[in-house]
């Protein structure tokens, strides 16, 4: 087997030949602004350059389209990816939590027949959690299965569907059981085929005026019944480990990141080129004091990233660090984000497109989609009802 230190030199070098630096389009910083047809063909060719190259999926197995070798050969293609910026990785929903999930729980079928292209990025996945009447409450799901012989029979419409017009299969929770005892009980989770009659999509315009996510209508849709994941009636267990790999809590997905990280050097670029009070931004002492704590936010989620992986420093409470990544990282980005404005002052007012705004817009728009992180895979206030009870063992809240 190759060494790390080889194969992340190797990684480094291909990404410093390969990663492309033109493009006549708006390119995502994360998955979840993928709204055009020209976004997610120029993204999935990318991931699948990225696959066939040996640097995503390099530590899944052979057998099921991986690389064979192990989690530290992907870390390091990970960060080579980094280092060059290269684009997202756009298959974010498979490699980050179907793909893990079926490698971890699923059958051998579902392994050979699902994980080869959710790494090449030929299969694209969704999400059906959430609803339009239930908001955050997701063991209220009312979307109906029923079954009929060797198939399930779908109605109700799920919400806030990421790249759910692209997808052709969704890790789909559902209600199969409307009498069980708790509402728990009733659900079952599907890998669900999107290609089937019974299926539509409605896009959704988001504030930045781009497009990411749809409303997806299930009318008298018809799926195998093979595709329960688990048995029926556990549903609510298999959407709660989904989740850990959501968030973090749980390790096992491909490589690669889905959400651009601001590197804090660009803070300091801003700063030196924006103009407060007729001089730079940076000299600023309120500005430049605010700069120096968001560098050392960054530096400390890198530290929290490498202490989480030695065991001896996390032994107390395994599960704190990786809960607390989710959460700290997306009110990061918003927080980055937010700061950018207060350092281009009166000329944050201009968005993408329009003349005189600075950086053609860059940091309103990351600003502004930073919220959806906030919200995806728990809200913010969620997370931090998770990391108390869960992670510091305080009671329940109500």
């Amino acid at each position: 087997m190759i060494s790390v230190e080889a194969f992340g030199a190797e990684a480094d070098k291909w990404f410093a030949a390969n990663v492309p630096s033109d493009y006549d389009f708006l390119m995502p910083l994360t998955f979840m602004e993928v709204g055009t047809d020209e976004q997610m063909d120029f993204l999935r060719d990318w991931q699948k350059r990225v696959y066939e190259a040996g640097y995503l999926g390099a530590h899944w197995p052979v057998e099921y389209g991986g690389g064979g070798l192990t989690q530290a050969h992907q870390d390091a293609a990970t960060r080579a990816m980094r280092k060059h910026q290269a684009p997202i990785i756009v298959n974010a929903i498979g490699t980050g939590w179907a793909g893990p999930l079926i490698l971890d729980t699923g059958t051998e079928e579902q392994k050979r027949n699902y994980l080869p292209g959710i790494l090449s990025g030929d299969d694209i996945w969704c999400q059906g959690f959430s609803e339009p009447d239930h908001g955050s409450d997701l063991g209220n799901a009312q979307l109906k299965a029923v079954r009929d012989g060797d198939e399930y029979v779908l109605n109700g419409s799920k919400i806030w569907t990421t790249q759910g017009n692209y997808a052709r299969y969704m890790i789909l929770l559902a209600r199969t059981n409307p009498d069980a005892p708790n509402k728990y009980a009733g659900l079952s989770f599907f890998l669900a085929p999107m290609d089937v009659p019974g299926v539509s999509t409605t896009k959704i315009r988001k504030l930045t005026g781009e497009y990411g996510f749809v409303q997806t209508f299930f009318e008298d849709a018809r799926i195998p019944a093979d595709t329960l994941m688990g048995a029926e009636g556990e549903g609510w267990k298999v959407a709660m480990r989904t989740l850990e790999y959501e968030r973090g809590a749980r390790g096992g997905q491909a490589g690669g990141y889905n959400i651009s990280q601001t590197d804090p050097l660009e803070i300091v670029g801003l700063a030196k080129r924006a103009i407060r009070n007729g001089r730079p931004a940076l000299e600023d002492p309120v500005m430049r004091d605010k700069l120096i704590e968001t560098i050392i936010d960054a530096q400390a989620m890198m530290a929290n990233r490498e202490r989480a992986k030695i065991a001896p420093l996390v032994s107390e409470r395994p599960h704190a660090l990786p809960l607390m990544s989710k959460l700290q990282f997306t009110e990061y980005a918003r927080e980055t984000g937010q700061f950018a404005l207060e350092l281009e002052g009166a000329q944050a007012g201009y968005y993408v497109g329009e003349e005189r705004s600075r950086e053609g817009g860059y940091w309103q728009r990351s600003y502004l989609n930073a919220f959806s992180a906030t919200i995806g895979g728990g809200t913010s206030q969620i997370q931090r009802n998770i990391i108390g009870e869960h992670a510091l063992g305080l009671p329940k809240t109500r």
